[in-house]
């Protein structure tokens, strides 16, 4: 016992692990284990009381049958896939603006990224509502006094509002890790590129770009995720009919109280994210060994 108290004292062993597990432990495994628990049972809820809960896969395979359910799932995967792919390319050339600038501009460039984190995503996402609005839009009233068009574009409550909110909500989760891996990498390789006889768009290609692949890979993974999961901005900007996996699991939960469907949703909705989380880690892993391999960078 001794032994044990000197040890944690001394921050030996897995004892100062002790407390971030517990912490994990209660507010992250215990939670997961009740919502795959509700997903496999039967629960009758009597005056808000669970009297009974009996095991079942009849959630699951109802669920897996169900084609709306591929279909929202589908939307989901393919809608965050799209905006990981527009954050990238909006990101990339920001992050390269902030290698080449002097110190100022570095500064103000970052403050320009970090400065919408300090705003909750709701207030962002109800300023598209209002940018993207109808007639009275800052969008089509622009359009309409330039007279590009004659009648106000639908563009809130479409599947375009989705995309474009949630691009610039996660476009800061996209540089920020193409920064810090950009500004990591030796700056030699640069003027021997240019002594070679290179251009800035030849380093770019073959020395910046191949050295930024733990970058983009942790940047898509931060933005896939999270769009992946989030409801609000699809609620909001989908004028509460852009149904995906996570407003399905939310209104399963919330409103229509069915919390075993609600459960499985979830539950898929994780296995799903975990795997394309694996996915994205094993493809920026398996370039990063081919471009030592292969000496392209």
């Amino acid at each position: 016992m001794l032994d044990m108290i000197a040890r944690f004292a001394n921050g030996r062993g897995f004892w100062p692990a002790i407390p971030a597990v517990a912490f994990l432990t209660v507010l992250m495994v215990i939670p997961l284990v009740l919502l795959l628990s509700f997903g496999f049972s039967d629960i009758v809820v009597s005056r808000g009381v669970i009297v009974s809960q009996d095991f079942t896969l009849d959630h699951l395979t109802k669920i897996l049958g169900d084609r709306l359910y591929l279909l929202t799932f589908q939307r989901s995967i393919n809608l965050s896939l799209s905006v990981t792919a527009l954050c990238l390319i909006f990101g990339f050339p920001v992050a390269y603006l902030y290698l080449r600038s002097g110190t100022f501009a570095r500064r103000a460039i970052l403050i320009a990224v970090i400065a919408p984190l300090l705003t909750s995503g709701i207030v962002r996402t109800y300023a598209w509502i209002v940018i993207l609005g109808g007639q009275r839009g800052i969008v089509n009233r622009a359009l309409l006094d330039l007279g590009l068009i004659d009648t106000p574009l639908r563009i809130l409550n479409t599947h375009w509002a989705v995309l474009i909110g949630m691009t610039q909500v996660h476009l800061p989760l996209m540089i920020l890790p193409l920064i810090a891996v950009m500004t990591r990498h030796d700056k030699a390789l640069d003027e021997a590129s240019a002594n070679l006889g290179a251009s800035r768009l030849q380093t770019l290609r073959h020395v910046i770009l191949p050295m930024s692949v733990p970058g983009i890979g942790t940047g898509a993974t931060l933005v896939f995720t999270l769009s992946y999961t989030t409801f609000v901005v699809p609620q909001l900007l989908g004028g509460g009919n852009y149904l995906n996996a996570a407003t399905m699991a939310f209104e399963q939960m919330v409103y229509s109280l069915e919390w075993s469907k609600g459960a499985v949703t979830s539950t898929l909705l994780l296995v799903t994210c975990i795997f394309f989380i694996g996915l994205f880690t094993w493809a920026s892993q398996a370039a990063t060994r081919w471009i030592r391999q292969e000496g392209v960078a």
